[in-house]
């Protein structure tokens, strides 16, 4: 089985699951780019998207992308593969305004879409080859276009990053249900940098977010960078 077929299972029963608790995340009050709030930065780090064409990679029960539409006037679509994800999205916040969400992989979606004004993946672009993820995003967004990315740095048994392009394996982790393997590409802020600068982007800043917890090794980083214009 492909890694990215891995992937989509593993989120597809847990989207099952959810569904079958009728679990939903309430709508957040701020943008958290972590699973902790009040760490790090909200959605200013996308500027102002008031009236802005916003994609929300891997948009999951779409919380994200409806405090985005309703708090800051962004016309966001949310792509998510998992089909019960998406159906978790799209039967609580389908008649949301300013938000839509759609089923299917990122980059075939980007193929066929209008160029996007923003992009931000909040602990989900590490499931995807970046070698596929990033030049599809590149020209999915206008020339200057935020991207913002959040991404796993430490894992929970304290291992850090790679500085080799490949996946390995992690554990989605479920209070009353067996854990789901996946394959994610969790990597060195340098070779995120240098990935992205090879597919058309500036990397502006990349912070490490820590746990609230100082004893907790689990680590975030978080990305900013710009589509650069084209040559």
């Amino acid at each position: 089985m492909r890694v990215e077929e891995i992937n989509t299972q593993a989120w597809t029963v847990y989207g099952q699951r959810q569904l079958a608790c009728s679990y939903m995340p309430p709508v957040p009050d701020r943008t958290s780019w972590t699973p902790w709030e009040g760490v790090g930065p909200g959605a200013e780090i996308l500027g102002d998207i008031t009236g802005r064409r916003v994609l929300d990679i891997g948009s999951g029960a779409g919380h994200h992308a409806v405090h985005l539409a309703q708090a800051h006037g962004a016309r966001v679509t949310g792509i998510e593969l998992s089909p019960t994800q998406h159906e978790r999205a799209a039967s609580t916040h389908d008649e949301v305004q300013g938000v839509q969400f759609a089923q299917g992989d990122v980059a075939a979606y980007l193929a066929g879409a209008e160029p996007f004004d923003a992009a931000y993946a909040i602990g989900t672009l590490a499931f995807i080859d970046p070698h596929r993820a990033l030049p599809a995003l590149r020209d999915g967004l206008r020339p200057g276009a935020p991207l913002i990315l959040s991404l796993l740095h430490t894992d929970l048994h304290g291992r850090g990053p790679s500085s080799e392009v490949a996946p390995r394996e992690q554990m989605i982790l479920l209070r009353d249900d067996p854990p789901l393997p996946t394959q994610m590409w969790i990597l060195t802020p340098q070779l995120w940098e240098d990935l992205l600068k090879k597919y058309g982007f500036r990397v502006q800043a990349i912070d490490l977010l820590h746990h609230p917890d100082e004893n907790a090794p689990v680590v975030q980083q978080l990305i900013r960078a710009r589509r650069l214009p084209d040559k």
